[in-house]
């Protein structure tokens, strides 16, 4: 890992004013708002943001540092397959914008529990409302924080401890201050910095291994090739093809952890344009992020740096090859994916308990009141954050890579219900619970059986825990979508009138959501990257 002393002044002085630049922004965006008097202004930014807004946003809350570190070092392990994750997710952001946005949007909800609950029944808003919670405490806020711990550890020689502090209050406070709107216009910020770094790794680092085609011809077409055999352990093409999508759909599609962005859009055309713009920033990563991993793998193979873990791919590129001023950059880089992550799920999760929790107990409640408690809410889970920093401390790789693959065993039933129920009036409430309680067994009975695989000997359970999490998953999904069928057409048909306007086979109901010029427009730059999607897949079959 690079050494402390490898930060000079120019690099600190570019990474304080990233963080003077991130307080000048926050306080911009937030100056004249009344976020304190209204909840749709705290919560959604007053519904009134632009597309470029919601796009740049879209991809910087979505990339963490974790993110950055993790996909240099699968492509320094195993290549480029891990890309087909990122370069599958503009499609399923067309499907974001073409399929879901209309819905939410004449819904006029606050929340992705709020819509399920339209759609079906309270019971409904209940459970994704307690799995997002949860889900985004043990996971996105103590992984992420932990993420920071160790980049100011590893890259500015922070004590853990300090870094993770310095990173949690510093976004906690423009959060709970200013809430929504500031975390938007903080993110767009970020997603600058955060392909500013990553484009000086990559070209730095391309410059000194020889160019594109060393680096291919170094690394191999296996190596550089999308396109797995179905028994690869990681990436194969069955997975990639038809279970990553599942898990697709339920991330950039129904969590409120992405959604929220579009929600707080002025029209349906701008909600789209920003989830088709966030489309062409995804192509992004493959190139910014993983390349970089392939690039530290071919300099190891010729003996130029000393790599001792895929891992420290990034890190080891980082303090090997940049010169002064580009490291504080790269530096600046991390800590926007780290804090744009950070602070949308901290808003995210505090709407969840503000709107799905609170005022689910509390109908009566003002809009103050409501401000107030998503205030406090951000504030009791930055202090929670804190406090779960020990417990990641002692968390094994092993089991951090199990939390990361959570949302292919949580995400199948939750994609199922809202696919499904978006599509077919006829699915009701009870088989809706039906599948969201069945999966969420099924997934997490999948976990616990990886925690213990060692001890479970050659049969029927050692082989369930084996099978590849996109396989799992794609049988999960199956699963969940035959339950929520069966146990519907099993039981009475919901009411036409609870279905207005939330199902394809029913008539919009009357909604504020004003029709806006731009749907030629969008219509255009979906097929334009449709066909970029297409070319990037073809040009790394390998």
């Amino acid at each position: 890992m690079p050494a402390t002393g490898q930060l000079v002044f120019l690099d600190w002085a570019i990474i304080v004013l990233y963080f003077a630049a991130t307080f000048g922004v926050a306080y911009w965006s937030a100056r004249g708002e009344k976020v304190r008097d209204n909840s749709s202004d705290y919560f959604l930014a007053g519904r009134n943001v632009g597309w470029f807004v919601i796009g740049g946003s879209l991809f910087a809350s979505n990339i963490g540092s974790e993110h950055l570190v993790g996909l240099a070092g699968t492509g320094a392990a195993s290549g480029v397959g891990v890309g087909q994750f990122e370069v599958q997710a503009s499609i399923i952001l067309l499907i974001l914008g073409w399929v879901f946005v209309p819905f939410y949007l004449r819904a006029g909800v606050f929340t992705m529990p709020e819509f399920l609950e339209r759609r079906y029944s309270p019971a409904a808003r209940w459970y994704l409302a307690l799995v997002s919670i949860i889900g985004y405490v043990l996971t996105k806020i103590s992984v992420t924080i932990y993420a920071g711990g160790i980049v100011f550890e590893a890259l500015m020689g922070v004590p853990f401890w300090t870094g993770a502090f310095i990173v949690v209050l510093i976004t906690g406070v423009y959060t709970v201050f200013g809430g929504l709107r500031v975390v938007l216009y903080t993110d767009l910020l970020q997603m600058f910095v955060l392909i500013g770094g990553s484009l000086a790794v990559t070209l730095i680092g391309l410059r000194e291994i020889g160019g594109w085609n060393v680096m291919w011809n170094t690394a191999g077409d296996d190596f550089m090739s999308l396109w797995k055999p179905m028994t690869d352990p990681n990436f194969p093409w069955t997975g990639i093809l038809f279970g990553a999508p599942v898990v697709a759909v339920w991330y950039w599609c129904t969590d409120q952890f992405i959604v929220q962005r579009v929600l707080s859009a002025s029209n349906i055309e701008q909600a789209r344009r920003g989830a088709i713009f966030a489309g062409f920033l995804k192509q992004l990563p493959l190139f910014l992020f993983v390349i970089p991993g392939v690039i530290a793998f071919g300099l190891a193979q010729s003996g130029r740096i000393s790599l001792t873990s895929p891992d420290h791919a990034l890190p080891t590129l980082v303090g090997s090859l940049l010169p002064v001023g580009a490291k504080g950059l790269v530096v600046a880089g991390l800590l926007a994916a780290l804090m744009s992550s950070l602070s949308s799920v901290f808003n995210s999760c505090s709407t969840l308990v503000t709107w799905d929790i609170y005022k689910k107990l509390h109908p009566e409640a003002t809009e103050k009141r409501l401000v107030f408690v998503g205030q406090v809410s951000t504030a009791v889970l930055v202090v929670f954050g804190l406090l779960w920093i020990p417990f990641m401390k002692l968390i094994s790789g092993q089991l951090y890579q199990y939390l990361q693959s959570v949302q292919a065993y949580i995400g199948p039933p939750i994609t199922a219900v809202f696919l499904i129920g978006l599509f077919w009036k006829r699915v009701n409430h009870y088989g809706a619970l039906a599948a969201l309680y069945a999966g969420f067994v099924l997934g997490m009975g999948r976990l616990v059986l990886e925690l213990n695989k060692a001890s479970l000997g050659d049969g029927w359970l050692f082989w369930l825990a084996s099978v590849n999490f996109l396989h799992y998953c794609i049988g999960l999904f199956i699963t969940c979508v035959a339950l929520l069928i069966l146990v519907s057409l099993a039981t009475p048909p919901p009411p036409e009138e609870q279905l207005r306007g939330l199902t394809y086979q029913t008539p919009a109901a009357a909604t504020a959501v004003e029709e806006a010029p731009g749907k030629g427009a969008n219509l255009l730059l979906s097929a334009l990257l449709v066909i970029v999607v297409l070319a990037v897949m073809l040009y790394f079959r390998g």
